[in-house]
């Protein structure tokens, strides 16, 4: 539960999208264990990440009984703080060593893209300034499972950044952070009394949800440009048969206050991410 698999399209659809980039750039994968590593390494700092924040936030009371959201397991006392941070770190350990293995491959840009990953993660909600609490999680969540992640993917396979990458990185990038978008327009009345200020506190519901219909066109929309910048096929555009599964989650987020709505809005953004990337990552790995 406190690993919220729910989130963790985030961290597998940019690892799709930049290795198949880089497949469509090199006629064919060069490095598996590197696809493998990043995979793995991408997927336990996002449970990490999702780790330390329901320490984090249950210690600062973030956390209470009139959430909407999910029961985290360390505010309800289903699993102790110690035990929670345990797991944390044994996450992150497991994304260390997939780094480890990739700075071995790669070289060590890819030790500080892990380093500070992790670091990020663990600030979100931890620390003594949580940038989550300032309005930043969806600065985060777009530079580290949008431009980072796919980038990242892209450079561990070929050791250089192109057009291509970076086009999908912002395209990747938008959706992932509609995800956290909704996660905190369905929290945002318990966090304000909290005292967590998160971007949907900062600027109110309507101005939110306006913002997560944004992300969610931008990334549909950028796709072409990234394919036309990146000089390749047009077959990825098959990535835009999964725009009307964003139709239902943003009329409901507009519509809907309650907590099961809301929460079926965050699994249903996710699925979008999903379907999106292996679409993408489908015409691209075909087209190569």
């Amino acid at each position: 539960m406190a690993a919220r698999p729910r989130t963790l399209p985030a961290a597998i659809a940019p690892v799709l999208v930049g290795t198949a980039a880089a497949v469509q750039w090199a006629g064919e994968l060069p490095r598996w264990g590197a696809f493998l590593a990043a995979l793995v390494g991408s997927i336990f700092i996002q449970i990490g990440t999702n780790l330390a924040n329901d320490y984090s936030d249950a210690k600062r009371g973030a956390d209470t009984a009139d959430r909407l959201g999910p029961v985290r397991v360390t505010a309800s006392g289903m699993v102790t703080p110690q035990r929670v941070m345990v797991a944390t770190w044994i996450a992150f350990a497991v994304a260390v060593a997939c780094g480890i293995y990739l700075t071995a491959v790669a070289g060590w840009v890819i030790l500080a893209i892990g380093v500070l990953s992790i670091a990020a993660g663990v600030l979100y909600t931890g620390g003594p300034r949580p940038y989550g609490y300032a309005g930043f999680g969806e600065v985060f969540v777009f530079l580290f499972f949008g431009l980072v992640a796919v980038n990242g993917s892209y450079y561990v396979q070929l050791e250089e950044l192109d057009a291509l990458p970076l086009g999908l990185s912002i395209s990747i990038g938008f959706l992932a952070t509609a995800i956290i978008v909704v996660n905190n327009v369905r929290d945002l009345e318990t966090d304000r009394r909290a005292g967590k200020n998160t971007l949907a506190v900062r600027i109110g519901r309507e101005a939110a949800v306006r913002l997560y219909v944004t992300l969610v066109a931008g990334g549909f929309l950028v796709l072409p440009l990234a394919l036309w910048a990146g000089e390749a096929s047009a077959l990825p555009m098959i990535g835009w048969l999964a725009a009307p599964l964003a139709l239902k989650p943003a009329r409901t987020l507009a519509e809907r206050r309650d907590g099961p709505a809301l929460n079926g809005v965050l699994a249903a953004t996710g699925a979008l991410l999903g379907v999106f990337s292996l679409l993408v990552t489908a015409g691209l790995l075909i087209s190569a």
